[in-house]
């Protein structure tokens, strides 16, 4: 590969090599390497580079450092912070979502974490973005994360961002079900009390996919409207071959139908605790693997 098509300092991001999975606060400091406002021109053209993003680049047992430059050029635009790299950003985020041609699970997880270090500059092209149809759905849920994220880096800019994606679940009827469960996850993750009206008409409308987020029961537990109900204590083999008192007949508490909440809203926190760490875990399996 002729690394002299990218100017110095940019092309010392060929020869880094493979990533920490880190949050933000870790990540290498690109701006020591001399990287500025006026090298974005050439990161966003490392992120649309197709040899860059060649498969065998990152074979097992052959890996070669020039494939993961992209990814150190997304996290380098982030510590850049300048909003000029947002609506770029966005523009390829469908390709940098993408497990075969893009950065799959490291861009899942951290082009958000991007946007966030970018900071409140970035809501208005987040806001378009989320609003458009036109986009694909993951990358629309990718952007509404990317709010969550500059309301956790930014508390400033958190009365804005709830705003946002609350604006949008108002019209929860004509988004994807994926959609609006995931900007719900958002508004959880925020402790967004003040949309759970919205959240609730969501719900009303069968607009949300339970499967992601829980009902509307698990919701009101998760933002502390509601007391979680406790799960079941697993009974052990010797208790199960007691005889029954009356203390141990089930009670109407302790019904299928509660059990069924009980346990939807623990798999979904589970499920979540699951996803970060398995993606900080196998990034380097679902990464261009062929």
């Amino acid at each position: 590969m002729n690394t002299t098509t990218y100017p110095s300092p940019v092309d010392k991001l060929l020869t880094i090599g493979e990533p920490d999975p880190a949050q933000p606060q870790d990540w290498l400091n690109y701006l020591e390497l001399g990287l500025g406002p006026e090298h974005i021109p050439d990161l966003l053209r490392m992120l649309a580079d197709n040899e860059l993003f060649d498969p065998e680049l990152l074979k097992e047992g052959a890996e070669k450092p020039e494939g993961w430059a992209p990814h150190h050029a997304m996290r380098a635009l982030g510590q850049l912070r300048d909003v000029a790299a947002v609506e770029p950003l966005l523009s390829q985020s469908d390709r940098l979502l993408d497990y075969d041609e893009g950065l799959g699970e490291w861009g899942i997880e951290e082009l958000p974490e991007v946007f966030g270090l970018i900071g409140p500059a970035a809501i208005p092209a987040l806001t378009a973005y989320i609003a458009d149809k036109s986009h694909g759905v993951d990358s629309r849920i990718n952007a509404s994360t990317g709010l969550e994220k500059i309301a956790e880096m930014h508390p400033e800019a958190r009365e804005e961002s709830v705003t946002v994606l609350t604006r949008q679940l108002e019209s929860a009827q004509e988004n994807d079900p994926r959609l609006n469960s995931f900007i719900i996850d958002n508004l959880i993750n925020l402790k967004a009390v003040e949309a759970a009206p919205v959240i609730e008409g969501a719900f009303a409308t069968d607009s949300v996919n339970m499967d992601i987020v829980g009902d509307w029961d698990d919701v009101q537990a998760a933002l502390g409207l509601k007391p979680p109900k406790e799960i079941p204590p697993t009974p052990t083999i010797e208790a199960l071959f007691q005889p029954a008192t009356p203390e141990s007949v089930t009670t109407p508490s302790s019904s299928p139908s509660t059990t069924l909440h009980t346990t939807t809203t623990h798999k979904r926190f589970t499920a979540q605790k699951t996803k970060h760490k398995m993606a900080k875990q196998s990034r380097k399996k679902n990464r261009r693997r062929k």
